[in-house]
């Protein structure tokens, strides 16, 4: 694009006059060359057609002169005196265009003839030429044509009419000179035509080119400002390259170098300077609790917060979600909002209030019994009622409000997170149409069919796709999306670069992995060393001290696939029962939305599994199974990361999942082995992890036995390719290529708005 654009300001600085006669010579020397090539071409033909017309013609003549001369010949002959016709050839010679004549007898002696008849010529060759319909006879005098006629009753004699072609050449120099004048003529009108079409062609051109180069029908597909009609297929053309050139600078920007905080500021500087951040969630950063008369602040265990959250300690902005705290209220100003984290105050929290009713209809009602399990596909059957579909509507529209209201300008830039607010880009889009908004869907999302079953779903499409960029952890779920899209709305979908334009709007489709803050130097020099972790976590849980320590941290929750991996422990310990007494399997389940009737009664089939387990397989001062049914704080899941020697994700269906990545970041020893389902969207990024497929039992007991007789250097091997990808593969990576990708969407609107402005000034 920049050597376009050099080229066309070099053009512009050549003189009108010398560009014009450019453009002339450009046309008229082709012109000229094809001038001569034709009269090079058509001269010569047109003498060949010209001979032979001529030819035919006194083939003509001959036959009616010897016609009117065959009965005095015969005559002369039958009284053998051939001499008297020398007067009759004489007369009959003085035609114009008959040069003479001869008369032969049958065996080719030539009997009588005129005075200019040539006497080297012998009456077999005159006859051989006149049959094969030769080239005229070329003598001193010129060229000749030669007609050889039989006189009947003559006994076979012949006479032999020489014709003078000289009127025939002056003739064709005549007709050549009127047809190379007829050809000048014609090439100068043509010249001059072809001249005026291009020079009106060329002003069009030229005028296209320049607003090619000022954006216009370039900066978006569906800009108002469309360029000329003769240059719309360049500008396609363009258009199309520029995306090219956008995806693979978008693909460049791998792990060249490490991402960190300060590199995320420093591209919000550059490239979203002065722009307003706002981050839009259900579950709020940090909760704020009565604990007797204090108020305790408490950091949830959400995958989400430990993404997001660095983000927004490294840009500041605005943080708007659910105050669910029992204490919430209390320490908020009156505009609702609170300075986090506390003590630091990098960014402000806005709580959004919200009745039981709603809570029940919106977050447990129709995003995690309709929502949750429709996305998910984990053989639970999601449940739509149209009264949790109004409270989701409705807590979606607050959500949208309070982003308008926080919003300090036009243009802010805003992250929707999640499922609970499939409805909102929509509706911030219609008070801040200018708004730039990107929404991230941390959950898979299912083929079309499956989404198919949410009577809502033209709406729930509609309200993301108000998004300016719709996120997702991998490319297998955009193609989803995509597809699902193309089902059920009629939307222009451009697959080469994920974009789907509807309403008159763009969305980009992509896929950005998300991970978690690597630990800097600091983190890592107040972490306890392995042994120190492993002595803490083998004294309060009472283990052998020789123990084999698997690890699962894990909300209580259907799709992490908890009963599957107990079910896999049993079958390890009935399969290798050289691991009873010394393999233990530590599950973290921290209790969610046990308002839900799935819920409780998973909980309750867990509960059940590990009993029975530990009923059959274990022994005095010996449980293989110990269920931490409770919260723990990031530093309790870092100690059990650090002491354990497997780690166990066996998710059933998940969107990417962050536990193997905080498991894998923990282990600077370079030791310890994760163990991860195939269908968690971190596999694809982590194949040096034991790869299962969590719903075969046998594969997955098969895995931990492998796994707890890893050798300690193969063990070495993978982990540090495992930690190399995630440090790169960090969460500001994540970060920082959604917001790069936001200013670039934001550079081509303005320049978009600028343009326009001009063509209305």
């Amino acid at each position: 694009m920049p050597y376009i654009c050099q080229h066309a300001v070099d053009v512009a600085r050549i003189p009108v006059p010398l560009r014009t006669l450019r453009l002339q010579l450009r046309f008229l020397l082709p012109l000229l060359a094809a001038l001569v090539l034709a009269a090079s071409v058509a001269v010569p033909l047109l003498d060949r057609v010209t001979l032979r017309w001529f030819s035919r013609d006194l083939n003509s003549r001959g036959v009616l002169l010897a016609n009117a001369l065959s009965e005095s010949v015969a005559d002369v002959l039958r009284t053998g005196e051939p001499q008297r016709l020398q007067g009759l050839f004489d007369r009959a010679a003085q035609d114009e265009r008959l040069l003479a004549i001869g008369l032969c007898s049958a065996d080719d002696r030539l009997l009588q003839y005129s005075a200019a008849f040539p006497r080297d010529l012998s009456c077999g060759g005159l006859r051989e030429r006149a049959l094969e319909d030769g080239p005229p006879l070329r003598l001193p005098g010129g060229r000749v044509h030669v007609g050889v006629h039989e006189v009947p009753d003559a006994g076979g004699s012949r006479l032999v009419l020489l014709h003078d072609l000289s009127f025939v050449e002056r003739r064709s120099q005549d007709t050549r000179h009127y047809l190379i004048a007829l050809i000048a003529v014609l090439g100068l009108v043509i010249a001059l035509i072809t001249m005026v079409v291009a020079q009106i062609s060329w002003r069009g051109w030229v005028k296209g080119m320049r607003a090619l180069m000022r954006g216009e029908g370039l900066v978006a597909p569906l800009s108002p400002l469309a360029p000329p009609p003769e240059m719309a297929p360049l500008a396609a053309e363009l258009r199309a390259r520029l995306r090219d050139l956008e995806d693979e600078y978008r693909r460049s920007q791998g792990p060249e170098r490490e991402w960190t905080a300060d590199r995320l500021r420093s591209l919000l500087r550059t490239q979203l300077s002065g722009d307003q951040l706002i981050v839009v969630s259900n579950r709020e950063p940090y909760i704020h609790e009565r604990d007797g008369d204090q108020v305790v602040v408490r950091r949830p265990a959400s995958g989400l917060v430990t993404a997001v959250e660095p983000v927004m300690r490294a840009c500041s902005g605005t943080w708007v979600a659910h105050g669910s705290g029992s204490a919430d209220r209390d320490v908020v100003d009156a505009a609702d909002r609170v300075a986090v984290p506390p003590g630091q105050d990098d960014y402000w929290l806005r709580r959004i209030w919200m009745s039981a009713e709603e809570e029940q209809g919106y977050y447990y009602g129709f995003a995690n019994e309709g929502m949750w399990p429709l996305c998910h596909v984990a053989h639970v059957r999601p449940v739509f009622r149209e009264s949790d579909w109004q409270a989701y509507r409705r807590i979606n529209q607050r959500f949208a409000d309070a982003v308008v209201a926080e919003a300090r300008r036009e243009d802010p830039v805003v992250l929707v997170q999640d499922y609970h607010f499939a409805l909102l880009p929509a509706m911030i889009r219609e008070k801040l149409p200018q708004a730039t908004i990107l929404t991230f869907w941390h959950i898979p999302w299912p083929n079309p069919e499956s989404f198919g079953i949410c009577p809502w779903r033209r709406e729930i499409l509609q309200g993301m796709l108000g998004s300016t960029i719709l996120g997702f952890h991998t490319r297998y779920h955009c193609k989803n999306f995509i597809e699902t899209v193309d089902r059920y709305l009629e939307a222009r979908i451009e697959h080469e670069h994920s974009t789907i334009a509807y309403g008159g709007k763009e969305t980009l489709v992509e896929s950005y992995p998300i991970s978690i803050a690597w630990p800097d130097d600091a983190t890592l020099a107040h972490w306890p060393s392995i042994a120190e972790c492993r002595a803490r976590v083998i004294e309060r849980l009472q283990l052998p001290a020789s123990a084999c320590i698997a690890v699962g941290v894990d909300r209580y929750d259907y799709t992490k696939g908890i009963l599957e991996r107990l079910n896999a422990v049993e079958r390890l310990l009935d399969k290798y029962p050289q691991w009873i007494g010394r393999f233990v399997f530590v599950q973290v389940a921290a209790p969610t939305r046990s308002a839900l009737d799935e819920y409780r009664n998973f909980q309750q089939r867990v509960q059940a599994t590990a009993d029975r387990i530990n009923q059959t397989h274990g022994r005095p001062g010996y449980l293989p199974v110990h269920l931490l049914a409770r919260h723990h704080e990031s530093d309790a899941v870092n100690e059990l990361f650090r002491a354990a020697d497997i780690c166990v994700v066996t998710s059933l269906h998940d969107g990417m999942n962050l536990v193997c990545k905080e498991f894998v970041a923990a282990r600077d020893d370079l030791q310890g082995v994760l163990l991860l389902s195939r269908f968690a969207g971190a596999a694809r990024e982590m194949p040096e992890a034991l790869i299962v497929n969590p719903y075969h039992v046998e594969e997955t007991a098969d895995a931990l036995h492998r796994a707890a007789t890893m050798p300690a250097a193969e063990q070495r091997e993978r982990m540090a390719s495992l930690r190399s990808t995630v440090r790169e593969f960090n969460v500001y990576r994540w970060a920082g290529r959604m917001l790069a990708d936001a200013g670039r969407w934001r550079l081509r609107e303005r320049i978009e708005a600028r343009v326009r402005r001009h063509q209305q000034g």
